[in-house]
């Protein structure tokens, strides 16, 4: 369960992707499988959320990290490597971009 607080250092890495509606379903089925047999396999992960807009055109992952290295070792591997590709060739575009958080309120 991810847990957004100033007083620990993560990495937070918010990745979105651009997809067409009707294959929206498809990429959230790829990307919770990645998670479940990939992603949370690696040292230093936290957390995953999945969140899809109303359109169906877009999806983005917030994830948790104990620290950028862990997130980037994870990138390179050669089992995330393949879904990487599997992944791109199923949406328009992808961007993980790693974030600091700076401020919470609530």
């Amino acid at each position: 369960m991810p847990t957004i607080s100033t007083d620990r250092k993560l990495q937070t890495v918010i990745t979105t992707f651009e997809v067409n509606p009707g294959t929206c379903q498809d990429l959230l089925d790829e990307l919770q499988a990645a998670c479940d047999e990939v992603i949370s396999k690696h040292a230093g992960f936290i957390s995953a959320t999945l969140h899809v807009n109303d359109a169906q055109t877009r999806i983005a992952n917030y994830s948790q990290w104990e620290n950028r290295e862990d997130f980037m070792e994870m990138l390179r591997s050669e089992e995330m490597r393949a879904r990487s590709r599997k992944i791109n060739e199923m949406c328009k575009n992808f961007e993980p971009v790693m974030y600091d958080v700076v401020y919470c309120s609530g």
